[in-house]
């Protein structure tokens, strides 16, 4: 036979939950004995295995090389048929998403944390994704977390480790291992979407008086736009904060359109000289602009959809062009039930992630390219504005607080709902003037309109008379202590003019900011004068 299959006795560790997008720890958690292997067992005991094709990649940070050698080892223990692995072990989410529906593979193994920080003294992650290319949904992740409760052993086989850098198949015990180019598929795949030599003439025909930075931070999308890999160090969250380098070198230098991604290359951050464009608004604008792109010239829209705490820009998009739209929790696999459904194309949520249906998961580099391509087009934020109006909109995160104090303001919002303490009760801004007048405060649920599963408590909303929301959130993509988030909406027609509708966003949303921190006692639950990040 040529190998050995070994059960190795374990002990189950508390904590090996999944959230919305894997497990996410700081690297110290997967380092302890059996802690990964645990895990990665948990993942072959909850899905069928045996004769399985998987496919395994992952944003090459610190550990990466290492886990891959893990799961080969026991995934081959458990009957896994063949391995399809990105070079190095690198794989970007969306390039994964694409393989495993482009070879019709079963599932897929990706190493990564996505935007969360990397390097030794940092974060690590692992995420199984399903035949469809997307996140595996609850019911894969219960069952996964159910059997790290109780695990006993694991299984392994003895073999050498394979050589990850050289592309080619392999026998390894009774497994094939396919090693293929990180991002050969994946550009493929754009290709067939875009008009690329018309991206190429505009830059070219414009170099000097349009000039594009991109700013990969550290993150796996180097080796999709340059010939070289890299690794994820730092902190490789495309926003104002953690992207400031390439905001301060756009207005330096005059760039006239910048762009960042994250760590595994599925979020993205659009900045031109003395404009950062929104994350609701950019897929606002992307479904606005649709109709020049091939993708849907040969497909068309089918609908549109955003995640509830993203602003309701896109949704004025769909009422205007007569399509479908939704409204969905966080977390990408609900729009990916849309998509196999053929009730969706255009998606994105408010934490720099856009996507359509051409995979499973969002796409950084596509809506670079897109939005690229309308800025070539002259397509401006402004011109969007002054066709639908303008959603004034930003995020407060407030990261690593304590847990008491964020659970001291959940349930003050929960009070609030059961109770209806804070409905018709009017609150005034001292420092513009503003009444705000609440509605309601509500939970929002959401029943899947595809399979019928209902998520509930994924956030509390505080309602105005005027269409303005405030919106609070425990996330679930932390690694140490709570994080809360506060998105803040107000809206403003077109006929408010252009003076209005191009006022700073911090300004136009001041009052409405300063009556949610008063009516929550944010500050005082958690402690915290000013937010970690505002975007």
């Amino acid at each position: 036979m040529g190998y050995q299959v070994r059960e190795v006795a374990t002990k189950p560790y508390d904590g090996q939950k999944p959230g919305t997008s894997g497990l996410r720890k700081r690297l110290s958690l997967f380092l302890p004995q059996n802690y990964t292997e645990n895990f990665v067992q948990a993942i072959f005991d909850s899905i069928r295995a045996d004769g399985a094709t998987l496919v395994i990649g992952g944003d090459g940070r610190y550990f990466s090389p290492e886990t891959v050698q893990t799961i080969l080892r026991i995934g081959s223990a458990n009957g896994v048929k063949k391995f399809i692995v990105g070079r190095d072990a690198i794989l970007s989410t969306p390039a994964a998403s694409n393989v495993i529906r482009k070879y019709k593979a079963d599932g897929g193994i990706l190493l990564t944390a996505s935007h969360n920080p990397g390097g030794p003294n940092n974060d690590f992650g692992i995420k199984y994704n399903v035949s469809n290319g997307g996140p595996a949904p609850e019911n894969v992740t219960n069952r996964i977390y159910e059997v790290t409760k109780t695990i006993q052993r694991y299984k392994v086989i003895e073999a050498d480790p394979v050589d990850l850098s050289k592309i080619g198949e392999t026998t390894y015990g009774p497994s094939q291992v396919q090693i293929i180019d990180s991002v050969e598929d994946y550009v493929e795949l754009l290709e067939e979407i875009f008009d690329f030599p018309l991206i190429k003439d505009f830059l070219h025909n414009n170099a000097q008086s349009f000039r594009v930075l991109f700013d990969g931070l550290h993150g796996v999308t180097g080796p999709t736009v340059f010939p070289f890999l890299t690794s994820v160090e730092g902190h490789p969250d495309p926003n104002l904060t953690y992207a400031h380098s390439l905001v301060e070198v756009v207005e330096k230098n005059n760039i006239q359109f910048g762009a960042a991604s994250d760590g595994d290359g599925d979020r993205n951050m659009i900045y031109g000289k003395g404009a950062f464009v929104t994350p609701s608004d950019s897929v606002a604008i992307i479904a606005d602009s649709a109709n020049v792109i091939p993708y849907f010239q040969k497909g068309g829209v089918k609908g549109l959809a955003r995640s509830m705490p993203t602003s309701k820009a896109i949704d004025l998009v769909a009422k205007k062009k007569g399509l479908e739209y939704f409204e969905v929790p966080t977390g990408w696999k609900f729009f990916g039930n849309l998509m196999d459904a053929g009730r969706l194309s255009i998606c994105g949520e408010e934490s720099f992630g856009t996507g359509s249906d051409h995979i499973r998961e969002k796409d950084g580099l596509w809506a670079i390219w897109l939005n690229i391509l309308a800025a070539a087009n002259k397509e401006s934020p402004n011109k969007h504005y002054s066709i639908y109006g303008r959603s004034f909109f930003s995020r407060y995160d407030y990261e690593e607080v304590s847990s008491e104090g964020a659970n001291k303001l959940v349930a003050l919002l929960n009070d609030a709902i059961k109770t209806s303490s804070l409905a018709n009760t009017t609150h005034h801004s001292k420092s513009t003037g503003q009444d705000y007048r609440i509605s309601s405060v509500t939970s929002f649920s959401y029943k899947d309109p595809i399979d019928g599963s209902v998520s509930t408590n994924q956030g509390q909303i505080v309602l105005f008379d005027d269409g303005s929301r405030v919106v609070f959130r425990l996330s679930g993509t932390g690694s140490a202590g709570a994080t809360v988030r506060m998105y803040v909406e107000r809206y403003v027609g077109p006929d408010a003019g252009p003076e209005e509708l191009s006022r700073d966003t911090a300004e136009g949303l001041k009052g409405l900011i300063e009556v949610a921190l008063e009516i929550t006692k944010l500050k005082e639950f958690l402690e915290r004068d000013e937010p970690t990040v505002i975007t």
